[in-house]
């Protein structure tokens, strides 16, 4: 009895830890192009809730979940939109996101910022060689986008770790 107990309530320490460093990788992953912010976040939200201590609620996982997937998905579609509304063509926001892949998966510091800024500036540049104003402009609308995706991004994960604290605290004496 007491070997068992002492193997439950050690698994749940490792799943509050685990679950802790998620959600703190969540937040740091809303910057790095590394990890998925939200979706890392909410890994740790789920390792809360696997705990013995905890009752599940997969309403509340199934909610989170469904945010985290939306915040990824948007993650990509976020400066495209940003292009497009600063007068870019299709070109721009196809270059926008081959970019953003091509910076994703680039050694150099902020890739993911200069990819994007770079594939809508030569989108652009494909489409009409002669206006680089518009191309500018056009690459400044996918760095906003990337800017707001960014923050985005940071707000869901922060919020995560908002509700993994809270719901540890509520049930912080079942762990001692």
């Amino acid at each position: 009895m007491y070997f068992r107990v002492t193997i439950k309530l050690t698994m749940d320490v490792f799943l509050l830890i685990a679950g802790f460093l998620m959600v703190i990788l969540g937040i740091l992953g809303s910057f790095l192009p590394v990890l998925p912010g939200p979706l890392t976040g909410w890994l740790g939200l789920l390792m809360l809730n696997f705990t013995s201590v905890i009752p599940i609620n997969y309403g509340f996982l199934g909610i989170t979940f469904s945010i985290a997937i939306l915040i990824w998905t948007l993650d990509y579609i976020i400066p495209a939109i940003g292009t497009k509304h600063f007068g870019g063509s299709k070109y721009g926001v196809y270059g926008t996101t081959i970019g953003l892949f091509i910076g994703l998966f680039s050694p150099i510091p902020f890739g993911v910022l200069i990819g994007a800024f770079l594939g809508a500036f030569i989108g652009e540049l494909l489409f009409d060689s002669k206006d680089t104003n518009r191309a500018i402009k056009a690459s400044f609308g996918s760095f906003i986008g990337i800017l707001a995706s960014a923050t985005i991004k940071f707000s869901v994960a922060f919020v995560y770790f908002v509700l993994f604290s809270i719901k540890f605290w509520e049930y912080k004496g079942r762990f001692l």
